[in-house]
């Protein structure tokens, strides 16, 4: 997700005439502008406090405080202590705004900006882009299907060990019970280290599908397959899956996490429920595969909301980012 966020900035960057370097090691580079994708990459590389470059970072996600999460404290206290030296930071939804200003740094700096999503890789939900989508994965025509792309795993192996705070068991659980309440359910998975929710479903009688997309500009090809995605998260500096799944026009049901609080009006363009509701999360699921909700009209405000928070949209927010940044004040 890092590297795609990355390549989209440098693309708008470009759009905004801004000359953009290849890749080099950034503890290389001397009086230039260098922007870091990840928080964690800079705050742990001893030229923070004496570059000579100007420098920005994203701060997508880190509640400190986070049980068995201690980097992000970490992170926390570096931010704390040195953001004098930092002259922009990303943040993606209002939480982490408020976590990031709480640190002291100068308000100025702090720039909300979504991670956003590009339109057109995902093409109309329509019957027959579904069938043949089910036909490449190997789902059944007649199944309700249920998305799940995002790493939940600790590394970057099997992912046995779950990421929790993903909520990998949380999933597992809500999957279990709608699996009670509607019977053809099948799980379509993608992304790195899946083993822990691979087991649980195994455990649970649940088929699925695990398919690594290689290439991201593929990834509506996902959720042309599916008939909801969920988000079970316990914390999310996106997740992307919220904006993807509105543009691919796929109902979406997720937790009060990351920038779908921001995001996502409860009903209307998606659901909500609270962080661990698993009954809450499957009744949503269940409500959809029922027909109970106007999934029609919950997918049209959806497509809308991820137009408006495409990187084109976006071009206004990431040219005041860059004014001053790239060029003297």
């Amino acid at each position: 997700m890092i590297d795609e966020e990355l390549r989209a900035v440098a693309a708008i960057a470009r759009r905004l005439r801004i000359d953009v370097a290849r890749r080099w090691p950034p503890t290389a580079a001397r009086r230039q502008s260098v922007f870091y994708g990840s928080h964690f990459t800079l705050f742990d590389q001893r030229s923070l406090e004496s570059s000579s470059n100007r420098l920005a970072t994203t701060y997508f996600h880190g509640r400190p405080g986070t049980p068995g999460m201690p980097e992000f404290d970490h992170a926390y206290e570096v931010l704390r202590r040195n953001h004098e030296r930092l002259d922009r930071v990303q943040v993606s939804h209002g939480e982490l705004e408020t976590l990031v200003l709480s640190t002291g740094i100068e308000p100025s700096k702090v720039f909300r900006i979504p991670i956003a999503v590009e339109p057109t890789y995902f093409a109309p939900h329509t019957p027959q882009a579904r069938t043949e989508a089910r036909r490449a994965f190997g789902l059944p025509e007649g199944a309700f299907v249920v998305g799940s792309f995002q790493k939940d795993g600790v590394g970057w192996d099997e992912g046995c060990e779950p990421k929790l705070i993903k909520g990998p068991d949380v999933l597992v659980r809500a999957l279990a019970e709608l699996h009670r309440a509607i019977p053809d359910l099948h799980v379509l998975l993608s992304g790195p280290a899946r083993g822990y929710v691979k087991a649980g479903l195994d455990r649970e009688g649940i088929p699925y599908v695990h398919h690594f997309v290689t290439r991201y500009e593929k990834i509506g090809s996902l959720y042309a397959a599916i008939d909801a995605y969920l988000v079970p998260a316990r914390q999310e500096g996106g997740p992307k899956g919220v904006l993807e799944a509105m543009a691919a026009g796929v109902p979406l049901v997720s937790t009060r996490v990351g920038q779908a609080v921001d995001l996502v009006r409860d009903g209307e363009n998606g659901w909500l429920v609270d962080v661990e509701d698993v009954s809450g999360l499957a009744g949503r699921l269940a409500a959809i595969a029922d027909g109970a909700v106007d999934v029609t009209a919950v997918a049209q405000a959806g497509i809308a909301t991820a137009a408006a928070n495409s990187y084109e949209a976006q071009l206004p927010l990431w040219r005041a980012f860059f004014d001053g940044f790239v060029s003297a004040p």
